[in-house]
């Protein structure tokens, strides 16, 4: 078993590239699929690679598959850098996921805000201490979609022993600079809408972002990070326009071609990961799949070319 990597504080205000789960034609998980995308992600200098997250179609994962998919990670990964472990649903389902989690060698937990429609912000905070109490001892990571909780919530949440650090999911920068303002200046706020959301969020005290990019262009992303660290947004900016094409299209159908664009991608660079299950949106329409040609095919990662199948 991998052991937890110890520099993951270290490494949490870089890119928190989130990994698909490759399916096979049967549709059952097919994880050593992620081999390839791990290596180059890893070579390129993504700083933590996370298991079981939105890109990783976690809430179309049962339980098992989801452990399963936390320990295969650790396999592939094999301790390069620090591994996140997603976690949530049910607080039973999340604890187990947890307690598996640690036993795969996962460095930290990310802990995906409930989406169950009855949720007391009061519940959210017994629901967080519960996972970092079987999580036992390791880095917790919110992960926070909805800042409607309220600033309160969201202050006591960050009170929780073991809580390092917030992914921060929501288009509101101001709330998060007060957020920020509130909470313990050794939280690490994170931006947690990926590359395009980044300079807003870094300019009021995010450091790092998500990224589904790193699957199909990791080097992309890290330059971006880069002229983020520096201070120079125009050159962000610029960077961040070259990847526009590719996440409007990600964000088509009330965002359900979210991963379907990240996978398509990859299968036509060769790196067939399979389907995406419903109810994502699969496969691409023609004219979806025309557009993304064309942006990879100017990124140069289109060598030839190639249909999508599967």
């Amino acid at each position: 078993m991998p052991s937890p990597n110890p520099n993951f504080l270290s490494a949490l205000p870089g890119i928190s590239g989130i990994l698909v789960t490759p399916f096979d034609n049967d549709d059952h998980v097919a994880p050593q699929r992620l081999k390839p995308i791990i290596d180059r992600a890893v070579g390129a200098g993504v700083h933590i690679l996370t298991a079981n997250g939105n890109t990783g179609e976690f809430y179309g994962l049962t339980t098992a598959e989801a452990e399963r998919m936390v320990h295969a990670a650790a396999e592939l990964i094999d301790g390069r850098v620090p591994l996140l472990a997603g976690v949530g649903r049910s607080i039973g389902d999340a604890v187990t996921l947890a307690r598996a989690s640690r036993e795969a060698g996962a460095a930290a937990l990310m802990v995906h805000q409930p989406p169950d429609p009855f949720v007391a912000p009061r519940g959210v905070v017994s629901y967080v201490r519960r996972i970092a109490e079987a999580g036992q001892g390791l880095p917790v990571v919110l992960y926070l979609r909805n800042d409607g909780i309220g600033f309160e919530a969201i202050e006591q949440l960050c009170r929780i022993p073991g809580v390092a650090g917030v992914k921060w999911a929501s288009p509101t920068p101001l709330r998060l600079a007060e957020a920020i303002r509130r909470a313990d200046p050794k939280i690490v706020w994170v931006g947690g809408l990926a590359e395009t959301w980044a300079p807003p969020l870094c300019a009021v005290g995010a450091r790092g972002f998500t990224s589904g990019l790193i699957n199909v262009w990791p080097e992309h992303s890290l330059a971006i990070h880069a002229a983020l660290a520096a201070g120079d947004y125009p050159k962000a900016g610029k960077l961040i326009a070259t990847m526009s094409a590719f996440e409007e299209l990600r964000s088509e159908e009330g965002n359900g071609t979210n991963v379907t664009v990240v996978k398509s991608a990859l299968q036509l660079m060769g790196n067939d990961c399979g389907h995406v299950r419903p109810p994502g949106a699969w496969p691409l329409t023609d004219r979806q799949t025309m557009d993304l040609r064309r942006a990879l095919t100017a990124w140069g990662q289109l060598t030839a070319p190639r249909t999508a199948t599967g």
